[in-house]
């Protein structure tokens, strides 16, 4: 039997386990620790307050720094102040010791730097690292977006099979989480590796692999995607 850490929620849209306590929640607490201390000469309560804070500080960073991240994919223009958010939130939650959240984080740091700054040297160490904390964590979904983006690296410097491997691993993991709308985007990722090699047959098949799952779970910007995926291919 598996026994739920109390701390934490399931997140059934995402497959991600949450805190429990909401940041308002944390707040809140944080309010009441206050009181502790200052009116019931609890001096320990601060620590922790200013724990509960900084795990707010930490997601809030981490959320709005993918805000800024999904205005750059919209309009390609990109905001200073992106990478200095997901910076945070990774070096907040190493701080906890929340290694979730720190792999998460250090996952949107390379992101930053391969998808906005286009360089992929400067994102595979936050990447790679983000696969190990990833790992350890078993957070499936943190590591199927690394591992994807390090395929992406290997797919920019010409390792056709160690990128295959990696988005193989990718679409896998998602599977397992049943997160089907990052399966779609994986298929289309392998289909376009598998074109870059010559095999357009293939290719094509996955794509519509790839559109039928997105259609089946409603995934209508995958489905944008695939249809530019089946013109350019």
């Amino acid at each position: 039997m598996t026994i739920k850490d109390p701390r934490v929620r399931h997140d059934p849209q995402s497959g991600r386990e949450r805190p429990a306590m909401s940041g308002e929640e944390r707040i809140e607490h944080a309010r009441l620790l206050y009181e502790r201390a200052v009116f019931g000469g609890d001096a320990d309560a601060l620590g922790i307050a200013e724990r509960e804070l900084d795990g707010v500080e930490a997601d809030l960073a981490l959320a709005r720094g993918r805000i800024l991240h999904a205005r750059f994919l919209e309009d390609g223009t990109e905001d200073p102040h992106e990478l200095a958010l997901f910076e945070r939130a990774a070096q907040l939650y190493e701080q906890l010791g929340d290694v979730r959240g720190e792999a998460e984080a250090l996952f949107w740091v390379g992101t930053f730097h391969q998808v906005v700054r286009g360089d992929n040297d400067g994102a595979v160490p936050a990447l790679a690292r983000s696969y190990e904390l990833a790992t350890r964590a078993g957070d499936k979904l943190t590591l199927s977006y690394a591992v994807r983006h390090l395929g992406f690296a290997d797919m920019a410097a010409g390792a056709g099979d160690a990128a295959r491997e990696r988005l193989t691993e990718s679409v896998r993991l998602r599977r397992e989480i049943g997160f089907a709308p990052g399966v779609a985007a994986g298929l289309l990722a392998l289909a376009y590796l598998t074109a870059g090699e010559g095999h357009r047959d293939d290719a094509l098949a996955l794509v519509e692999e790839a559109g039928a799952v997105a259609e089946d779970c409603g995934a209508k910007g995958v489905l944008r995607w695939v249809e530019e995926a089946r013109t350019q291919l």
